[in-house]
C-alpha cells in the first residue's frame, strides 16, 4: 500500500545507469542515507500497512486494484525497491521510477492529492516512530531533516512538496487533523487479517509463525492508541512493545550489512560501487557529531569517511554490533 493504487502502485527496479558520482536524490549525507539501511525498516513498513488501511478512501484504492492478497511478497519486494531506488539510486533512476508511479496514478485514477498525502504521511511516520523507538539515536534536529528529505519523496509520487509537512510539529498536526476521517471498516479488517497471518505454500508455514507473525505484532502494536482503538484490539503497555521492538531490532542487526544488502536488487551495494566504500550506510554514525547535515544529494562524504568507522579496517562498519542498544528494563 505504498500507493492508494494497488499493485500498479508497486514498480519495479528503475533504470541504473551507475554514473560514478552521481549521490542520487539524497546522498550519504543525509538522514535517508542512513537510516533507510536499517533491518527496523521492515518493521516499520507493515506498521504503515497498518495505519493506512484506516483511511478508508485510500483502502478502497487498495482493495479495488490489488492483488496484494495473491501476490503478498512479490508487492512487498517492489514496493521496498522502489524505496531503495529513490533512497540510494542515481537521479535518473529515481525521477524515473517516480514518474512511472505518476503514470500509474493517473492511469487508475489514484491520484487523488489528500489521499497520496495521507499515504505517504503515515509512512514517513512510521518509519520515523520504529526506528526511533528500536534505539536508533536520532536527535529532535535529525527527526525534522528526515521528515523534510522525504518531501522529496512525496514529489515523486505527484505531491506538491510545499503542501507536504516539513518537520515533525507540522506531521503531527497533519495527523491530528485528519483523525477524525479514519475508520475501522470491512477494508481495514480485511488487511488487518491479512497482515496477521498471510497465505504462504505449505512450506513456509512454519516461517510465518516463526518470524512474519512476530514482525506483523511488533507493527501492530507501535500503532498509536487512536489505530488501536479503531482496529478494537486493547494496546500493549507501551515499555512492552519498546522493549520487544529494541530486542528484536538488535537480533536483526547481528546480521552483517554486507549479507542483509546483497539480497536484489542490492540498492545500497551498487551504491556503495558508485560513490565509494565510505559512503557505507550506518545510523549510528548520526549520533557522533553528524547534526549538521549536506542538503539532499550533496555531501558525498559528509559522515563517518575515516578509517575508523567505515569498515576499511576490515569489520563491516555499518553494523549495530557497533552500536547496539540495551533492551529497556
Amino acid at each position: 500500500m505504498r500507493t492508494p493504487g494497488g499493485s500498479a502502485a508497486d514498480p519495479g527496479p528503475g533504470p541504473e545507469d551507475g554514473r560514478a558520482g552521481d549521490p542520487g536524490l539524497f546522498g550519504p549525507g543525509s538522514v535517508t542515507w542512513q537510516i533507510h539501511s536499517d533491518p527496523v525498516m521492515w518493521i516499520g513498513g507493515v506498521r504503515a500497512l497498518y495505519l493506512q488501511a484506516l483511511h478508508p478512501a485510500a483502502v478502497r484504492g487498495v482493495m479495488i486494484n490489488s492483488d496484494f492478497r495473491k501476490d503478498a511478497w512479490g508487492r512487498l519486494m517492489r514496493t521496498a525497491s522502489f524505496v531503495g531506488t529513490l533512497s540510494y539510486g542515481t537521479t535518473e533512476a529515481a525521477e524515473a521510477a517516480g514518474a512511472r508511479v505518476r503514470k500509474i496514478h493517473r492511469l487508475l485514477g489514484v491520484d487523488d492529492p489528500e489521499l497520496l498525502l495521507w499515504v505517504h504521511c503515515a509512512e514517513i511516520d512510521s518509519y520515523l516512530h520504529v526506528v526511533r523507538r528500536s534505539g536508533i539515536p536520532l536527535t529532535a534536529a535529525l527527526a525534522d531533516r528526515y521528515v523534510d528529505e522525504q518531501r522529496t519523496a512525496a514529489r515523486l509520487v505527484g505531491l506538491d512538496p510545499a503542501r507536504v509537512p516539513d518537520g515533525t510539529a507540522a506531521l503531527d498536526a497533519y495527523f491530528v487533523e485528519i483523525r477524525p476521517r479514519l475508520a475501522a471498516g470491512e477494508d481495514a479488517r480485511t488487511v488487518d487479517d491479512f497482515l496477521r497471518r498471510p497465505p504462504v505454500p505449505t512450506a513456509l508455514v512454519p516461517a510465518r509463525e516463526v518470524f512474519w507473525r512476530r514482525v506483523s505484532a511488533l507493527a501492530y502494536d507501535s500503532l498509536p492508541l487512536y489505530a488501536h482503538e479503531l482496529y478494537g484490539r486493547p494496546a500493549p503497555p507501551a515499555e512492552t512493545v519498546t522493549r520487544r521492538l529494541t530486542a528484536t531490532a538488535n537480533l536483526l542487526r547481528c546480521v552483517p550489512g554486507r549479507l542483509r544488502w546483497r539480497l536484489p536488487p542490492r540498492h545500497i551495494l551498487r551504491a556503495m560501487d558508485r560513490l565509494g566504500p565510505e559512503t557505507r550506510p550506518a545510523p549510528y554514525r548520526l549520533s557522533e557529531g553528524a547534526a549538521i547535515l549536506d542538503a539532499p544529494g550533496k555531501g558525498r562524504h559528509h559522515i563517518g569517511a575515516d578509517r575508523h568507522h567505515n569498515g576499511a579496517d576490515g569489520d563491516d562498519g555499518g553494523d549495530s554490533t557497533r552500536w547496539r542498544t540495551r533492551t529497556p528494563g
